[in-house]
């Protein structure tokens, strides 16, 4: 025998079609901010339905109005289930979903930047297929810079954002179709259909209205909740900013006043930190006074508003928010199985607040953590090999986003943690594009990744050639853009037993500064090369000892000034010896200490200027052989004081040419003597002596004077006296 379910008050519309599953009963649940889950109960003469052909797919259960309209509870199937047999019928169940319960089915990891929370939201069910939705929104959002899905279904990933922003949805229905409606006031509420005001009848009189929906029994109750909620946060940019901030719901009971703290508060401007302090307070509020019904009211439905009337307590008079309901449905018995028992078509149980408060979900859904520290790969523009900010931050690829382009764009600026880091002073090392770092996050929120390590892998190896140099350590940097494994900075320790060594290597330039003292101690030998200049600034003292030798070699010229005095002291033999020329000048005094014997060899040519006096003193001997010429020229006055014997040897000619007087004054002996011939000469004077004995006197007048003695002739021969005329006076 066929069955039907034409003209009755409940029916089922499945893609199985019409009559093929006929409704018993259902039971539904749903709240504000919460998935609803409608359980029903079916019966078919068919005993083979198959699941298969309903999981996943739309189911209406339609129900009739006291208005002649219709009402409708529409759905997926999430479960079906045969449950045995009821009279001749088989016994289905039925459990419908929401299309939003279907994102709890699907999980990912991925990261959303610089979108506000509606954003990622409808972004998140246009990607699964869904656009039955409808924004009720009167508030403002701020866009996150960050935002990250981790391991998380996309439902728990979606709810907890809505919870955290205060938004929060029902769905309203029709035939075939549910719409999830965001909402965030009072404003996102419409006043029921048909049920704008629904009386309230106790049950004495409740039998007494069949025709007619109320609600006959009522219940309310108040409870302490925190009247303060405060959080804070901190702000790296702003390192000294207070974010400290607060929201307060006064209410007249005791212990009304304490506080609810937290941190942190996930927020970097304060009014953004005004905002969530509100909502929170309001999600703690919204159970402060809970309101329960219960009746046969058929348009009472979850986020509609209506105002109850004739309870006889008047302050219960008012408009009504409805925050949950819970609905029983019974069909009307089929004749053929009327020994089934049958409940009243619908009874309804509600929850509500006063619409005058604000409602929020509470922040049920657990925010991911991340259990520990991950890699991660450092990413930038192409054609780059460092990309940071002015905080040093880097862009990192995580391996499990496998929707990024791993450029710039695949995730926030990331901090990276140095070694030292104080107010312009400490250690920088900004991790290059393609290595591999460790991040951490902090409190374990993934939408908080901090840099605190590097690791080699096989794409980037060390630096040293392992486990042959183990003992091998230090920094190894290399030249950007473009550097090879030949272009770096390096200082590295070689800790092997007997070839231990520190090694520094400068690509380029090396500057070292030392602000006051620099020690060195070199323990054996020391060699320095520069491959062009060597500048040496000493501004004040410089001393240098060296215990045994010290060899100077230069290639080309050597120039040295000394502004002041200069002193050297030599402990023994002084050797210099110069290839071609030397030029030495003194602008003042010199002054030549010899305490023993001092020689000089010219190989060719010597001369020697003195602009103003020279006074030369030898306390011994003094030698001085010249192999070729030797000229002196004076300028002025030249003076020579022997204290003891002066001896002077020519080898050649002597020749002395003065141009005023020539005098010399003995105090003794005076001694002239030429091995071939003395010659005195002046104008037609002269006087020449041979070593044969000659003398000859000559000149054009010759006088032979003694003031007062005798002159003696006194020859060994003749006297020979020849003149025009002789005349001899006695």
């Amino acid at each position: 025998m066929a069955f039907t379910q034409s003209n009755r008050q409940l029916q089922v519309k499945t893609p199985l079609g019409p009559d093929e599953l006929l409704i018993l009963k259902m039971e539904a649940r749903e709240e504000l901010g919460r998935l609803y889950e409608f359980t029903v109960d079916l019966l078919s003469d068919n005993e083979s339905i198959s699941a298969d052909d309903l999981l996943g797919k739309k189911m209406t259960v339609e129900m009739d109005m006291v208005n002649t309209t219709k009402r409708y509870f529409d759905g997926y199937v999430s479960r079906f289930t045969q449950i045995g047999h009821m009279a001749f019928f088989a016994h289905y169940r039925a459990t419908l979903r929401p299309w939003f319960w279907l994102l709890t089915q699907t999980s990912d990891c991925r990261i959303f930047q610089n979108k506000t929370v509606p954003d990622i939201v409808k972004e998140v069910f246009g990607e699964n297929g869904f656009s039955d939705f409808e924004e009720r929104l009167s508030g403002s959002y701020r866009e996150w810079e960050y935002c990250v899905q981790y391991r998380e279904t996309d439902f728990n990933f979606v709810s907890r954002l809505l919870e955290q922003e205060g938004i929060y949805y029902f769905f309203k229905h029709e035939a075939g179709k549910h719409t999830l409606v965001l909402c965030d006031d009072y404003g996102s509420h419409r006043v029921l259909e048909a049920y704008s005001e629904i009386p309230y009848l106790p049950p004495t009189e409740a039998g007494s209205s069949r025709f007619r929906d109320y609600i006959h029994s009522w219940r309310f109750s108040k409870s302490v909740r925190p009247g303060k909620y405060v959080h804070t946060d901190y702000d790296f940019k702003k390192p000294k900013s207070d974010l400290l901030r607060n929201a307060l719901q006064s209410r007249s009971h005791s212990y009304a006043e304490y506080e609810i703290y937290d941190y942190p508060g996930e927020y970097e401007v304060p009014s953004d930190g005004e905002g969530y302090a509100k909502h929170r307070i309001q999600e703690l509020q919204a159970g402060h006074e809970v309101l329960e019904g219960k009746g046969n009211a058929r348009g009472v439905t979850t986020g509609g508003l209506f105002t109850m009337t004739e309870h006889p307590r008047g302050d219960q008079n008012r408009e009504y928010l409805i925050t949950g309901a819970s609905y029983s449905l019974h069909a009307d018995a089929f004749e053929s199985v009327a020994e089934i028992a049958q409940g009243p078509l619908y009874v309804c149980e509600f929850s509500c607040m006063d619409s005058k408060e604000i409602f929020r979900t509470a922040r049920t859904t657990p925010k991911p953590m991340v259990q520990g520290p991950q890699t991660a790969v450092v990413v930038g523009p192409a054609g780059e090999e460092i990309y940071t900010d002015e905080y040093g931050r880097v862009k990192l690829h995580f391996h499990w986003d496998r929707y990024d382009s791993r450029d710039e764009n695949s995730s926030c600026w990331v901090r990276v943690a140095q070694v030292w880091a104080g107010k312009n002073w400490g250690a920088m090392h900004i991790p290059r594009i393609g290595q591999e770092v460790i991040v951490d996050f902090l409190e374990g929120d993934p939408d908080r990744p901090i840099v605190t390590g590097r690791v080699y892998n096989a794409d980037q190896m060390p630096p040293y050639g392992l486990p042959a140099n183990m003992t091998q350590s230090g920094i190894k940097s290399r030249s950007t853009k473009g550097g090879s494994g030949d272009n770096f900075n390096e200082i590295r320790f070689e800790d092997k037993k007997g070839s231990e060594e520190l090694y520094i290597h400068a690509e380029k330039n090396h500057t070292n500064i030392t602000e006051n003292s620099r020690n060195e101690n070199v323990g054996y030998n020391r060699s320095l090369t520069v491959g062009h200049d060597k500048t040496e600034t000493v501004n004040n003292d410089k001393t240098i000892t060296v215990a045994k030798n010290h060899t100077e070699t230069v290639g080309l010229n050597m120039s040295e000034t000394v502004g002041v005095d200069r002193t050297e002291t030599v402990g023994s033999n002084k050797s210099e010896t110069v290839a071609i020329n030397s030029t030495e000048t003194v602008g003042a005094i010199k002054a030549l200490t010899i305490g023993g014997l001092y020689q000089v060899s010219v190989g060719g040519a010597m001369n020697e200027t003195v602009a103003g006096a020279k006074a030369e003193e030898v306390g011994g001997v003094k030698l001085e052989t010249v192999a070729g010429d030797r000229k002196a020229s004076v300028g002025g006055d030249r003076g020579e004081s022997v204290g003891g014997d002066l001896t002077e040897e020519v080898d050649g000619k002597k020749e002395c040419t003065i141009k005023g007087k020539y005098s010399i004054d003995t105090q003794d002996e005076f001694k002239l003597e030429a091995a071939t011939k003395i010659v005195m000469k002046t104008g037609a004077a002269s006087i020449s002596m041979e070593p044969s004995g000659k003398i000859e006197v000559s000149g054009t007048d010759v006088t032979f004077k003694t003031a007062a003695g005798k002159v003696h002739i006194d020859p060994g021969g003749i006297i020979t006296i020849k003149g025009t005329m002789v005349k001899i006076n006695t």
